[in-house]
């Protein structure tokens, strides 16, 4: 009975009464083409080949017996590369290690071992495959497809070329760069930049020509949007703790810019509430105004049907004839500027239109 090679790593099955005085030489050959299986070998493409044929050698050494293949040579275009015999039932780690002769590469290697699925492995990378040896149907598959694993260390760059779930948290100690879009899904998406520490932290947009930020001066309490890329450099807009927003410089409004008008009927003011207000007095009062910041102005739309008397405060400059004509009943506007921040005598001034109406 003739030697047979159909197990997957083509070792020399001898027949009954084979092998006469050479058993133990075909014996110690197959212990070494097994422990070859479990190595690592390498193969090279023929210049700018579109394909390549890698045959297991029946009952001798081969490089692509070993577990790990690493292809090499210098390819102008993708290269197919089939396995055979196309029975051999293997798992395999390829390296696509060739190098690029044309003008449009690195090329990718594609493995193949019948008319089934094939698996492309780009230049530079490796992957497992198995190839399932079918026969002229053979397909091979990427055996880490669907890997789950329980700790994955990565110890230099790790590159995903689609999508990444993470079920539970993720902690990155270095660099994340992103080349698509990030979106936060669920119910409460949150993005918290910093972790309590006594640091600034920001968001930066990096322009061609100007950057900008949005970012926690934290030395300060204060967000920050500004110009550049270093908080509290070139402050545009400031928001402090107590929510006192700063601008600047100049702003610019396109469309309309509608205060809050706060309804206060005593004829007493507090600045800390508003700018504007409606006043429609019910007896006779004291113009007076609270809380005032410097520089702070604003409006009261004066409702005095009852022709109430007005006085003012002495921290109020008014002209006396002015003060005098809003007691006759009537509709006024009464404009005012704030030149301090407490309130001193003649620190305040208003001014009023004539009866409106």
């Amino acid at each position: 009975m003739a030697s047979t090679y159909v197990n997957d790593l083509r070792l020399n099955e001898l027949g009954t009464g084979d092998g006469s005085g050479t058993w133990g030489t075909t014996t110690n050959t197959n212990f070494e083409l097994i422990a070859e299986g479990f190595g690592f070998g390498t193969e090279a493409i023929t210049t700018n080949a579109d394909t390549h044929s890698s045959v297991v050698a029946d009952g001798s050494t081969d490089p692509v017996r070993n577990m790990y293949i690493k292809y090499t040579g210098a390819l102008d275009s993708d290269c197919t590369i089939t396995i055979t015999p196309n029975t051999m039932s293997r798992v395999h780690f390829i390296e696509n290690a060739t190098t690029d002769s044309g003008s449009s590469g690195p090329y990718n290697i594609i493995i193949s071992q019948g008319s089934g699925a094939n698996i492309t492995i780009p230049n530079g990378d490796t992957k497992v495959v198995y190839l399932d040896g079918a026969g002229s149907g053979a397909a091979v598959v990427d055996a880490f497809a669907s890997l789950s694993t329980v700790d994955l260390k990565v110890q230099d760059d790790l590159t995903v070329t689609d999508d990444a779930a993470v079920g539970g948290a993720l902690t990155v100690t270095g660099l994340i760069t992103g080349n698509a879009n990030l979106t936060l899904g669920g119910t409460t998406p949150t993005l918290t930049i910093g972790d309590a520490g006594a640091e600034d932290t920001k968001l930066v947009f990096d322009g061609n020509a100007q950057d900008f930020y949005v970012g926690l001066d934290d030395s300060a309490d204060d967000l920050v949007i500004g110009k550049g890329s270093t908080v509290g450099t070139t402050p545009a807009l400031s928001i402090d703790e107590n929510l006192l927003v700063t601008v600047s410089d100049d702003v610019k409004v396109a469309g309309r810019s509608i205060g809050t008008i706060t309804t206060d009927n005593d004829g007493s003011f507090d600045l800390a509430v508003s700018n504007d207000f409606k006043c429609t007095p019910s007896g006779n009062f004291t113009l007076t105004f609270t809380n005032g910041d410097a520089g702070q102005s604003g409006n009261i739309f004066l409702i005095n049907s009852g022709g109430h008397t007005v006085s003012a405060h002495g921290d109020i400059a008014i002209n006396a004839t002015t003060l005098t004509a809003l007691s006759t009943a009537g509709t006024y506007h009464l404009a005012y500027f704030c030149s301090v921040d407490s309130g001193t005598a003649n620190t305040i001034a208003v001014s009023a239109s004539g009866a409106l109406t």
